[in-house]
């Protein structure tokens, strides 16, 4: 066991809502010095039976999957809008043949991930996210779906192998669903009970001011 999960109570509860849902630590010795931290679920991929999803904690604040089911790596932190950028209008210009700036500026707003600076908060975080959009909602996402692709008389070969494929981890996922469901009710409450004292905790510090050559100055 990774040993950041003693001696501590939240690194403890996460660690113990691992192994009710068969999640393990995966990380490897470098990813560790980097302050990274894999996760492998006991969920296979819909794509490819012989891989199993991974979702990443990264010291930059990001938490990410790890791109079994993509083709990279994509960010799970929440979203928010930015604000307003700007960036200088061109137009061409036939006399210098190039684009030249007309004194204007265009502004847009784009949505940007909000880190996560605390490695336990992100473990949390990342622990309810995966209860709730890897564990239910592909339970929810019942065999209906294949059931119409079966009635098809799909062709020999890919497509009948690909079926295959998809009905088999569709059953392996349900299986697991139905030996964990009891579990995941007392994993996100047991989770959403340590993030409610997490935040009375960060609201009960109080501002710490300091003095250096006379002045005093308000550290939040």
């Amino acid at each position: 066991m990774n040993t950041i999960y003693k001696g501590d109570s939240r690194y403890e509860k996460v660690k113990e809502q691992m192994d009710l849902l068969g999640i393990t630590d995966v990380t490897t010795e470098r990813q560790v010095l980097n302050g990274t931290i894999v996760w492998e679920l006991p969920i296979k991929s819909r794509y490819d039976s012989t891989r199993y999803l991974q979702y990443g904690s990264f010291a930059s604040g990001y938490v990410r999957n790890q791109g079994v089911e993509c083709h990279s790596n994509y960010q799970i932190n929440k979203r928010v809008m930015s604000d307003y950028e700007y960036y200088p209008d061109y137009k061409w210009c036939d006399k210098a043949q190039k684009s030249i700036k007309t004194g204007k500026f265009n502004r847009f707003k784009s949505k940007r991930c909000v880190p996560i600076p605390i490695e336990i908060d992100r473990l949390e975080y990342m622990m309810n996210y995966i209860i709730k959009n890897e564990f239910v909602k592909r339970a929810n996402y019942n065999f209906s779906n294949y059931v119409h692709i079966d009635s098809m008389q799909a062709s020999e070969g890919y497509y009948k192998d690909k079926l295959k494929v998809h009905k088999e981890n569709a059953e392996f996922n349900q299986k697991l669903y139905n030996k964990y469901k009891d579990k995941f009710e007392i994993a996100k409450q047991d989770l959403k009970f340590h993030e409610e004292r997490a935040n009375e905790y960060r609201n009960t510090i109080n501002d710490v001011t300091v003095i250096i050559d006379g002045h005093k100055y308000k550290l939040q």
